[in-house]
């Protein structure tokens, strides 16, 4: 896929560095998940955010290699869907299972940066 600018989206820093972004956020939905207790509720919790937060990398990977500004966009709105839906499992293990983590308040400002991001590539590649 292309930029408006001509240039791959592959040979694009911008797009690399978010791929190696979301990457990060992946490894560390994966220390959370390793540090949360063995209760049920907390277990339910942890692992829905454990599949979301690393599912925003994977989408974000096949987005990277897109064929067509069509292909980019729909990946990107799954990245931000299953970004919204670890947002979710994040303020439920704090709200809903009584986890106090410093670590979640910062995965849940990442995540809502990697959001606004999204949302701004989205809109910019259907030109609104």
């Amino acid at each position: 896929m292309k930029d408006e600018s001509g240039m791959n989206v592959n040979e694009n820093n911008e797009n690399y560095d978010f791929r190696k972004r979301t990457k990060a956020f992946a490894v560390e939905i994966i220390h959370l998940y390793a540090t949360l207790s063995k209760e049920a509720p907390v277990q339910v919790c942890g692992k829905q955010m454990l599949r979301s937060g690393t599912s925003i990398a994977a989408n974000f990977r096949e987005a990277y290699r897109a064929r067509s500004t069509a292909e980019f966009i729909s990946k990107l709105e799954q990245c931000l869907q299953e970004a919204d839906e670890t947002q979710l499992w994040l303020e439920l293990l704090t709200e809903g299972c009584n986890v106090t983590n410093n670590k979640i308040n910062v995965l849940w400002k990442e995540c809502d940066e990697l959001i606004s991001i999204m949302v701004s590539w989205v809109k910019k590649s259907k030109g609104q």
